[in-house]
């Protein structure tokens, strides 16, 4: 399939793309072509598409031999896409609500990628790390500002929870800046693209307890993880494991990288 610019597709069907759907379509065809590069590098994957949109993406997937579950909410663009992207598997819902591990199956490579809406980025990634088993990689366009998150070492300004949590599951990787220009509308602020590749082994596991920790350490950024995590340490016990890991409690939870957060939540959990 050939590149097809969605201004033109957008004239096309007398459509114009919708603010309140966070609708920016991206309009650089060498961009396009390097994100489904970074997708499907061989035939055959199955890649399950966040916001297909006018299906600009889907085509480049599509031309380089994927099986592309689009998933789209916009039910105007379901008759586009059903026209530009004869080939692909569409689903209509949101893909906030969909069951991803389903959708992925157990056989293949399986990725899943999209220009993630803002609105939307953070529940969509923590739906992403659970299937990290399942998965060769994701690939996502965020804001740049959440992608110097995920990818922040511990210690940095970016450094957070959205940092822990994906870093505990994946290895990321920044691979382009994408300017505001590049996309019609253009957006206030510069995109990146990150791929997300599972580890091998997690550094740490998503128990409550670790969650309970995180979330702690930093909802309050200011005080160290003697006051910050002090309601997890009630018993004697939790304070005697919590001292046994040898971590300064003088410190502040943004210091710690991912090992470190997951031995005070085995410290601290009641189990």
């Amino acid at each position: 399939m050939t590149f097809v610019d969605p201004r033109t597709v957008l004239a096309r069907h007398g459509l114009r793309p919708k603010h309140s759907f966070g609708q920016n379509f991206l309009v650089a065809q060498a961009i396009v072509e390097k994100i489904a590069a970074l997708c499907a590098p061989n035939p055959g994957a199955r890649v399950i598409e966040i916001g297909a949109g006018l299906g600009t993406l889907t085509a480049a997937l599509l031309a380089r031999g994927a099986h592309v579950v689009a998933i789209e909410r916009d039910r105007e663009l379901l008759p586009v896409l059903r026209e530009e992207v004869p080939g692909a598997e569409l689903l209509e819902a949101d893909a906030a609500s969909v069951d991803l591990p389903a959708l992925l199956g157990d056989t293949g490579e399986r990725v899943v990628a999209g220009n993630l809406p803002y609105q939307i980025t953070g529940r969509l990634l923590e739906m992403t790390v659970p299937v990290a088993p399942q998965i060769a990689r994701a690939v996502f366009m965020v804001q740049k500002e959440v992608a110097d998150r995920l990818a922040s070492p511990p210690g940095g300004d970016a450094y957070g929870q959205l940092s822990v949590f994906v870093q505990a599951a994946f290895a990321v990787e920044r691979a382009l800046i994408v300017r505001a220009g590049c996309f019609h509308p253009a957006p206030r602020v510069d995109s990146a693209v990150v791929v997300l590749r599972p580890l091998p082994t997690p550094r740490a596991l998503e128990t409550d307890a670790f969650r309970n920790v995180v979330h702690a350490a930093f909802g309050a950024r200011r005080k160290t993880l003697k006051n910050a995590l002090a309601s997890l340490m009630q018993d004697e016990g939790a304070r005697e494991r919590v001292a046994a890991t040898k971590i300064d409690l003088g410190r502040r939870g943004e210091t710690l990288s991912v090992e470190e957060f997951a031995a005070l939540a085995a410290a601290v959990d009641r189990r």
